[in-house]
């Protein structure tokens, strides 16, 4: 049972316009955050959203991005890792 005793009944102040909520981005892979980016810059290109937002929204990206490079590199580190376990044995 949730509380809800103390919420108001509508989140927006009359009068104000609450714009939807934007579809779900997939970032799954450092080729979708690339195409996020890229979205991102011609979205600023084209005034559509303010270069100052852009850039917090590319460097979050970009961090994202890093951390896919970080993952993978890791993955690679830990099988290499395995091998050479696996070679010591014989």
């Amino acid at each position: 049972m949730t509380c809800t005793k103390n919420l108001p009944e509508n989140p927006a102040v009359e009068g104000e316009v609450i714009p939807p909520v934007p579809p779900r981005i997939n970032l799954s892979t450092i080729d979708d955050v690339r195409r996020e980016m890229a979205r991102v810059y011609r979205d600023m290109r084209g005034r559509l959203i303010e270069s100052q937002d852009g850039t917090r929204l590319v460097y979050v990206l970009f961090q994202l991005g890093k951390l896919h490079e970080m993952a993978d590199v890791e993955k690679r580190l830990n099988a290499l890792e395995h091998v050479l376990k696996q070679r010591k044995k014989k």
